[in-house]
C-alpha cells in the first residue's frame, strides 16, 4: 500500500517514515500543502495522511479542494486540533478518519489499514474492461479472450491507468509520477520499458504510442494517431 504524508514538522515526518516503512508501507512526502495537493492530484497513493496546520495551504482547504475536483482516496487527517467541533469540520471536509496528536502508533497503523481494506474493497467491486480487455485491479490481472495474464505490480498500476484514460492520451510524465511516484527518480527509458513488457503480455495492437508525448489505449474502430 503507497502512501503520501503531508507534514511539515520534520522530525515527526522522519519518525512516521520510518514507522510506515519498517511495517510494509511505501510512503512519499510533502512539507506544504501546495505540494501535497499537487502530489495527491496524481491519484498515485492509496491513503493520504493530512496534518491540518500546513504553510502555503492549510489540510482543511487542501481536502475541499481535492474533493472538490473529484478525488475519492481516504483521507485520514493526523493534527493537534482536537475540539469535537475541530474533528466534526474535518469529516465534513471530507475526512474518512481523524486521528488526534498525540497518538498511539499501533492505534494509528490499525486505522491505516482499515482504511486500506475498506479501499481494496471497493476496488474489488470495480472491474474495468477496455475492449477485450477485462481488468481486476486489486488482483493485478486481466482476462483477455478467457485467458488469465498475470501482471507485476507496476506492470498493473500502468494498465490500469491507461484503461480509465481509455481513448486519451497518457505523458510519459503522468505514468511516471502515478505508477512510481511523485519524487520518483524514474526516466522515460524505463517508462518505455514496461509498455513493452504489457505489450508483450497482452498481445495486444490497442496500445499505441504518441512520439514524444505518451501512450493510450485505443478504443475500437478508432483509426491510431500514430501507428507502433
Amino acid at each position: 500500500m503507497k502512501l503520501l504524508l503531508v507534514e511539515d514538522e520534520s522530525r515527526l515526518a522522519d519518525a512516521l517514515c520510518h514507522l510506515f516503512k519498517k511495517n510494509g508501507f511505501v510512503v512519499d512526502t510533502a512539507q506544504d500543502g501546495e505540494t501535497g495537493i499537487e502530489m495527491a492530484c496524481t491519484e498515485a497513493y492509496d491513503i493520504i495522511i493530512l496534518d491540518r496546520m500546513l504553510p502555503s495551504k492549510d489540510g482543511l482547504s487542501l481536502l475541499r479542494e481535492f474533493r472538490s475536483l473529484g478525488y475519492e482516496t481516504p483521507v485520514l487527517f493526523l493534527t493537534a486540533k482536537d475540539s469535537p467541533e475541530d474533528r466534526a469540520e474535518g469529516l465534513n471536509a471530507g475526512a474518512d478518519d481523524y486521528v488526534v496528536k498525540p497518538f498511539f502508533n499501533v492505534e494509528l497503523l490499525a486505522r491505516i489499514r482499515a482504511l486500506g481494506r475498506r479501499r481494496n474493497k471497493e476496488l474489488q467491486e470495480h472491474v474495468l474492461t477496455a475492449g477485450d480487455l477485462v481488468f481486476d485491479p486489486q488482483r493485478g490481472q486481466v482476462v483477455k479472450n478467457g485467458q488469465v495474464i498475470h501482471l507485476t505490480f507496476k506492470e498493473a498500476r500502468l494498465l490500469e491507468l491507461l484503461i480509465r484514460n481509455h481513448g486519451r492520451v497518457v505523458t510519459k510524465e503522468r505514468i511516471v509520477q502515478q505508477v512510481w511516484g511523485y519524487n520518483a527518480e524514474t526516466d522515460f527509458t524505463t517508462v518505455n520499458l514496461y509498455v513493452h513488457n504489457l505489450r508483450k503480455k497482452l498481445g495486444t495492437s490497442h496500445l499505441k504510442t504518441v512520439r514524444g508525448v505518451g501512450y493510450y489505449l485505443q478504443k475500437s474502430g478508432e483509426a491510431a494517431r500514430v501507428a507502433n
